[in-house]
């Protein structure tokens, strides 16, 4: 039976300090020390989010070259890899009054702000929920939504 890949997605990174260490970590967060005093998350917690995120392969651990006698988070690919969802989530949480910063996230060499993340069809068209539909990719049927979750 298949299992819907967004259960263990959930599991992994589906917790506020989950994702606001890989929120620090993607701003330059390196150490367990930023970690605590960036985010103000007590450290038994930060411990244990840290440990899931590099049990779940989205941190790495290593000691720091600088100071053997500390440790430094970084993001591995499948971490990094989480960037356009973590931006999607951020945008959609402003658009809809749940938060608001006066920190925006900017284009580096533009300094311009970010276009909102939207869905597109594979020649670049922007769809909807109304515009989609599951395939089960064994036998080509489509699915009821119920389904597909």
């Amino acid at each position: 039976m298949a299992t819907c890949p967004l259960g263990p997605a959930i599991d992994l990174i589906g917790e506020k300090w989950a994702i606001m260490i890989l929120r620090g970590s993607l701003s330059g967060l390196r150490h367990f020390e930023e970690f605590q005093a960036g985010l103000g998350i007590a450290r038994n917690i930060l411990s244990h989010r840290l440990a899931r995120l590099v049990a779940g392969g989205l941190l790495e651990r290593k000691p720091d070259a600088a100071d053997r006698r500390r440790v430094v988070y970084s993001l591995t690919e499948k971490g990094s890899d989480l960037l356009p969802t973590l931006v999607a989530l951020r945008q959609w949480s402003e658009a809809w009054g749940l938060g608001s910063s006066p920190i925006i996230l900017v284009d580096k060499q533009s300094g311009k702000p970010l276009q909102r993340i939207k869905l597109q069809t594979h020649d670049g068209r922007p769809v909807t929920a109304d515009d989609l539909v599951w395939i089960d990719t064994t036998d080509g049927s489509k699915l009821v939504a119920k389904s597909a979750a």
